[in-house]
């Protein structure tokens, strides 16, 4: 007896990509966009509002590339409300979500809801802070997502495969958003959770806080 499809649906996919800053991260989540649109798929892009650094209406790498994207404050209800307004949600294939780490954990459930309503979901952002530990919803989206890309960047003290994202500054706040200058890839061995003060004070970098 052959096999039915009768009462089945098409089932989504989720895809997590992570890792530290200046890994690639945007530019990996670009590029399978930029992948999903030449295959003839309906794409939305959307991006925290509170990451401006590059582009005010495009998710942009370190590299410079760039792809379209809504920008909307980090609430996965947000997020909702973007996709389910007039029925958005029927009209999209694939759905790519950059710095996720900023995001609620309600993004968690709501990530896995897409998929079943059959989207493709990619999602990229921090697994880390700047302490190394765990950041917002992203190591839960790696334990329950298809697929995990997990990027390395260059070490800026040694030039080793680099997994940690050293802050150059004393904030200890969250959320400081910046880039070169105020922040390092940095390998396991050259990488400092906290820079003490006199280090900070030689440094004598600006930082903006979110």
């Amino acid at each position: 007896m052959q096999p039915t499809n009768i009462g089945r649906h098409e089932v989504g996919r989720l895809e997590m990509i992570t890792g530290p800053m200046f890994s690639g991260k945007s530019e990996e989540l670009i590029r399978r966009l930029k992948r999903a649109r030449i295959a003839r798929q309906r794409v939305a892009c959307f991006k925290p509002d509170i990451d401006l650094r590059y582009h005010r209406t495009a998710i942009a790498s370190h590299s410079s590339q760039t792809h379209d994207a809504d920008t909307i404050p980090p609430s996965s209800d947000r997020l909702r409300e973007e996709l389910f307004t007039n029925n958005k949600i029927h009209e999209v294939d694939v759905i790519g979500l950059d710095e996720v780490q900023f995001f609620d954990h309600h993004l968690i459930p709501f990530a896995l809801e897409l998929v079943h309503l059959g989207k493709r979901v990619i999602l990229a952002g921090l697994d880390t802070t700047f302490a190394n530990e765990p950041f917002g919803p992203v190591p839960n989206l790696m334990a329950l997502a298809d697929e995990v890309t997990k990027l390395s960047a260059v070490c800026m003290t040694c030039g080793a495969p680099a997994i940690h994202t050293q802050r150059l500054g004393q904030s200890q706040e969250l959320v400081v958003v910046g880039a070169a200058g105020l922040y390092e890839a940095r390998c396991r061995a050259h990488f400092q959770p906290y820079i003490d003060e006199h280090q900070s004070e030689q440094l004598e970098l600006p930082t903006v806080s979110r």
